[in-house]
């Protein structure tokens, strides 16, 4: 049975991860929005442009469409990632080392551990990117946006002319089912795959690592300052280096709001390369670089805090 004392510590822990996790989803979800409009191909060159594009015709509450479905499902996409690590990264050193091994995880151990987070967070993650997505995407210059209705024998157009395609969350998700079916909600799930599972590697393997390199002699466990710097500089080198993967998920993802384009990840690649160059893998990824400081910062720290408080009881 658990005592009321340490009832009462986790819960603070779940509530500072909370916390902390929707403080970050808040402070990125602008630069997600000019990341998504730049990666999704929405006609502005550069950041900047894109920005001042969005202020003029959607004024300052544009950069928060599709807020609300990743900031009511970050604490259990956050607790998921963040227990998936833990207990992955517990199980390998058990299997590998003995049960009472006191030893700490390899940087085998870590990234092993981090491939399993990407597997697991992608069944939670894909449909909250593609509602936000959708929802970023709709804007005032689409003058006219097309759905796809499968019928018996064959595929319906309907034009909505200046009427927002979804009203929010919720039915953005009943009319993808309704003419998608559940197949529908994982578009790009493939492309999230290949951008997540290295992603996480190159998120928790460099985190470890700066940790150890700036903890004080005879310490066992990094002081904040440390946990602050270490989580935003990974965060920073996981988004960055995970832009060109991110493109593609991003436009299969968007594929649909107005029109149908791509057949799939290799389909995009190719229509994406034709058109555009190698330089379109690559948009977005300042902003991403940016935005995954502040964030990853916010989310490892909530972690660690959590985690001396129960190690400090």
């Amino acid at each position: 049975m658990v005592h009321h004392d340490q009832e009462w510590i986790l819960r603070s822990r779940d509530r500072d991860i909370i916390n902390q996790g929707a403080a970050s989803v808040i402070v990125g979800h602008p630069l997600d929005t000019v990341k998504t409009r730049l990666q999704a191909g929405h006609g502005s060159s550069n950041t900047v442009q894109c920005a001042l594009r969005i202020l003029k015709h959607e004024h300052f509450a544009g950069f928060f469409k599709g807020l609300s479905f990743p900031l009511a499902s970050i604490a259990v996409y956050n607790s998921v990632a963040l227990g998936v690590f833990s207990n992955a990264q517990r199980v390998i050193c058990q299997y590998r080392y003995g049960e009472g091994s006191r030893r700490g995880p390899a940087l085998a151990d870590v990234v092993a551990a981090s491939v399993v987070v990407g597997l697991a967070t992608v069944t939670i993650g894909a449909p909250v990117d593609l509602v936000k997505i959708r929802l970023q995407m709709q804007t005032p210059s689409v003058r006219a946006a097309k759905i796809n209705l499968v019928g018996a024998d064959s595929l319906h157009s309907i034009a909505l002319n200046n009427q927002p395609l979804y009203r929010g969350p919720v039915h953005c998700i009943s009319r993808i089912l309704r003419n998608e079916g559940i197949a529908g909600l994982y578009r790009g799930v493939g492309a999230m795959y290949l951008r997540d599972i290295p992603g996480y590697c190159l998120y928790f393997v460099p985190y470890m690592l700066l940790c150890d390199w700036m903890m004080p002699e005879g310490n066992t466990t990094p002081n904040l300052y440390s946990v602050w710097l270490a989580g935003g500089v990974a965060g920073s080198i996981s988004w960055g280096t995970a832009t060109p993967m991110d493109v593609v998920k991003s436009r299969l993802q968007a594929d649909g709001v107005s029109e149908t384009k791509y057949k799939g990840i290799r389909h995009c690649i190719q229509q994406c390369y034709q058109k555009e160059g190698l330089r379109v893998f690559f948009k977005g990824t300042a902003v991403n670089a940016i935005r995954g400081f502040p964030m990853s910062a916010a989310m490892f720290l909530g972690y660690e805090l959590a985690l001396k408080i129960l190690q400090g009881q």
